[in-house]
């Protein structure tokens, strides 16, 4: 099921799966982030945390549909070295999402905007095209999100 973002909603029956890991090679996590992503996980981020016994470790978050989650289960004990897994239920708020593109002198860069209730709160140039145009003109990425955002503001 693909998400339809223009409209500011609440998705509801989602799940948000965890698991603490503190014997897996920390390499492996963006290989595991890129399988969950690609098997249809909403959002997948790590928190770094101390378990027992002062262990350094990691904590795995996948927000992913109740739909989705027994895939999620196979890719996080497949590449994982965790026991256990543990539920939360959740509903997610959403903004409504338009994406417009704005000029630069390094080219047009998208933007996403984030609408709640009807009134723009988010402006955010999109990341890779940032990076590629920073790298391929060799400017500071800082630079980039700068011009992209005065120029939105600008209505350039």
């Amino acid at each position: 099921m693909m998400f339809d973002h223009r409209n500011e909603h609440v998705d509801e029956h989602m799940v948000l799966l965890q698991a603490n890991l503190d014997d897996m090679n920390p390499e492996f996590s963006s290989y595991v982030m890129d399988r969950l992503f690609e098997a249809g996980a909403n959002d997948v981020y790590w928190i770094p945390i101390i378990m027992k016994r002062g262990r350094p470790g990691m904590m795995l978050n996948v927000l992913v549909s109740e739909e989705r989650l027994e895939r999620m289960e196979e890719i996080v004990f497949a590449e994982t070295t965790t026991l256990g897994l543990r539920y939360l239920k959740a509903d997610v708020h959403r903004l409504g999402r338009q994406f417009v593109r704005v000029a630069t002198e390094w080219g047009p860069i998208t933007v996403k905007l984030g609408f709640h209730r009807g009134e723009l709160v988010q402006v955010a140039p999109e990341f890779k095209e940032c990076e590629e145009a920073a790298k391929r003109h060799g400017v500071p990425l800082k630079l980039v999100y700068e011009q992209v955002r005065r120029n939105y503001a600008e209505g350039k």
